[in-house]
């Protein structure tokens, strides 16, 4: 309190989860009549230390979740560098490849080793990491719990555990499933996704271009790239997926009051309409369904049904078009 007191304008806090105690201060701070300060509060977030920001400062805070970098920002010509190191600055940045994969090894071991212990978690980071690299090979894949459970050897609710400690600390996505009341039989259990590119090729033991286009996850690893770059510039819409259990499926669906948009991401050089997408086009009511894939060509497919370009994820226009009300 009294460090922070006497300062004006924006006050820049980095590494706040090594101080969690702050936050009671802050909200003093906060709720000064003449608020001299505003405050920037950077850091790694694990789910109890959200928790505890918006319990304590309810009301006073915005939070934004910070990813690594998009297409949009390292531009369309980068895009398999973007893919092969993620998106995390250091790693894409590096000079070389040995240099980009030691460090996303580093970074792993140090978020299980001593991120996690420093948020209260008390797990072996051995395990942590056998669990992660199996979660690797699940990538893109619906969620089942009982087979890492007998892998590991470890219970259920336990890898349910480790699987929403890494989903907090935003390492994994769990995209959740849309049903309706259809006469099918609809998935009902999330996908699971590694968030960044160059941490699943290095939990895979991917470290070069030609071992990812030979490796048997490319083209789920294509998919989870592609997927984030498309929730990259989605704004405030609800994201699902959809499956039926005779095999129907879309990749992504954008909800936004009664409008509904659905992705498919191809890793083709000339994506079709199959039968998955004539049939959730016609049972989820799909406004439009757009297939993004590698090439350099938007083209329509039908009135319903376009291709787009992966580049195009970099433009304004088509993050307006997914935007629109």
């Amino acid at each position: 309190m009294t460090a922070l007191r006497p300062l004006k304008g924006l006050v820049v806090i980095d590494e706040v989860q090594r101080r969690p105690d702050l936050f009671p201060i802050l909200r003093v701070l906060a709720d000064r009549i003449d608020k001299p300060a505003t405050f920037l509060i950077l850091g790694s977030a694990s789910g109890d230390l959200l928790r505890q920001s918006s319990e304590s400062l309810a009301g006073r805070l915005e939070k934004l979740i910070i990813g690594g970098f998009s297409l949009r920002e390292v531009g369309a010509e980068r895009s398999g560098d973007l893919w092969l190191r993620g998106g995390l600055p250091i790693p894409f940045l590096s000079t070389s490849l040995s240099d980009s994969s030691e460090w996303r090894d580093q970074f792993i071991s140090t978020l299980l080793e001593r991120d996690f212990p420093q948020w209260g978690v008390r797990v072996s980071a051995t395990a942590l990491r056998r669990f992660w690299t199996m979660l690797a090979h699940y990538h893109g894949q619906i969620w089942n719990a009982g087979e890492p459970a007998r892998a590991l050897a470890i219970t259920q609710p336990t890898v349910r555990k480790y699987l929403d400690l890494l989903t907090d600390a935003f390492m994994i996505r769990q995209l959740s499933p849309w049903y309706e009341n259809l006469s099918k039989r609809q998935v009902k259990s999330p996908k699971v996704y590694v968030r960044d590119s160059g941490l699943l090729h290095q939990l895979l033991g991917i470290s070069e271009e030609k071992d990812l286009l030979t490796h048997p996850k490319v083209g789920a690893s294509w998919e989870g790239f592609a997927i984030e770059q498309v929730l990259s510039i989605v704004e405030h819409q609800e994201t699902y997926f959809w499956a039926t259990h005779q095999g129907a499926e879309i990749d992504l669906m954008l909800v936004r009051g009664n409008r509904k948009l659905g992705i498919e991401c191809k890793r083709a050089d000339a994506p079709q309409i199959n039968k998955s997408i004539r049939i959730a086009l016609k049972d989820l009511d799909l406004e439009h369904l757009f297939i993004i894939y590698p090439g350099n060509t938007r083209f329509p497919l039908s009135d319903h049904v376009t291709a787009v370009p992966i580049s195009d994820l970099a433009t304004r226009e088509f993050s307006q078009e997914l935007n629109a009300s």
